[in-house]
């Protein structure tokens, strides 16, 4: 019989990225992403994000996160 071997790697850095087509819609998605990722003990490192007016004038916005591991 064979010794059962796990190894747990944790996460450094993850970047997830993010859409929407109002601010407040982002926001929750981003503030979700960031209460799962806290599980996984990644903290916020910083936020990048952008906005869009289409040809019919409807704002699109998107937004990368860079979670890093809380040391």
């Amino acid at each position: 019989m064979s010794a059962l071997n796990l190894n747990f790697d944790l996460f450094e850095d993850k970047i997830e990225f993010f859409e929407a087509t109002n601010l407040k819609t982002l926001e929750q998605k981003i503030a979700a992403q960031i209460e799962t990722n806290r599980a996984i003990m990644l903290h916020v490192q910083s936020v990048s994000h952008q906005m869009h007016v289409n040809e019919n004038g409807q704002a699109y916005f998107t937004a990368a996160v860079h979670f890093k591991l809380k040391k």
